[in-house]
């Protein structure tokens, strides 16, 4: 594992860090025009990266890991002595950045999600930030990217004058995009989740109370009960099976070495 903030959590580096330090890092690497990939995980993030060595690879090349979710907080105390008070969630450290971002007058790049969900979410950035600055709005294609398609992606990114690409394809597949983009961009990738829809009015964030208690999945699964029962009643158990197995010594949890190559393809 990696120096710094990075901690070992099932095999997959998350950093121990706070909202405050992880906006830090993609508004200086905007500034400094410098590529970086962060992705915030939450429990099925990271157990993709457990069940696919492949892609832990890629999660272990990334810049900034946060903790999107609770349990993956706790598993930061629990495992490393962490000390973290609140995890650092996906869609709140997107408005966060996009404040920023609107108050130094840095453009920002959307990518993924569909036509409809970005026609909601655009205005609804605007009004929420009346200074922010949208460069460019480009909705996923659902398909693998062709031959030299992914340089077009990058030219169009990069002719727009965005500082920020906000990626939207949901869990892997905004993680294998940001891994394979950041060598063509000299900017920050973020890999946001259901950040888009929630945003856009699409989703409903549930109470407080149940985000505090770690229990956004079970609000998750009643929303959207036939596509999400899988990732939750199957995932979840691992994961705390695994965790505890990791605190115990009975598995060693040893984590990849961060891949270095792209992927051939990938879906855009």
């Amino acid at each position: 594992m990696s120096a710094g903030t990075k901690r070992n959590v099932l095999g997959v580096g998350v950093d121990a860090t706070d909202y405050a330090r992880a906006t830090e890092a993609v508004v200086s690497a905007a500034h400094e025009r410098r590529p970086l990939a962060l992705t915030a995980l939450a429990v099925h993030g990271v157990m993709t990266g457990v069940l696919d060595p492949a892609h832990n690879a890629r999660l272990n090349s990334f810049d900034v890991v946060t903790p999107d979710g609770q349990p993956v907080r706790w598993a930061l105390n629990l495992l490393h002595g962490a000390g973290l008070t609140d995890r650092v969630y996906g869609p709140e450290l997107t408005l966060r950045v996009l404040a920023r971002f609107a108050e130094e007058g840095l453009p920002v790049y959307l990518y993924g999600s569909t036509e409809e969900t970005l026609s909601r979410l655009v205005p609804a950035l605007e009004r929420k930030f009346p200074a922010l600055k949208i460069a460019g709005v480009e909705p996923s294609k659902f398909r693998a990217a062709t031959p030299g398609e992914d340089a077009e992606i990058a030219d169009r990114i990069r002719a727009s004058g965005a500082r920020l690409v906000l990626v939207g394809l949901g869990c892997p597949r905004q993680e294998v995009f940001a891994y394979a983009m950041r060598p063509l961009l000299d900017m920050p990738l973020m890999a946001v989740g259901a950040a888009f829809d929630y945003h856009a009015g699409l989703l409903r964030n549930p109470p407080p109370w149940m985000q505090r208690a770690g229990l956004e999945w079970f609000w998750r699964l009643g929303l959207e009960p036939k596509r999400l029962w899988r990732r939750y009643v199957i995932l979840n158990p691992a994961y705390l099976a695994r965790l505890a197995a990791q605190k115990t010594g009975l598995w060693k949890a040893t984590p990849p070495a961060p891949a270095t190559t792209r992927p051939a393809t990938f879906d855009v």
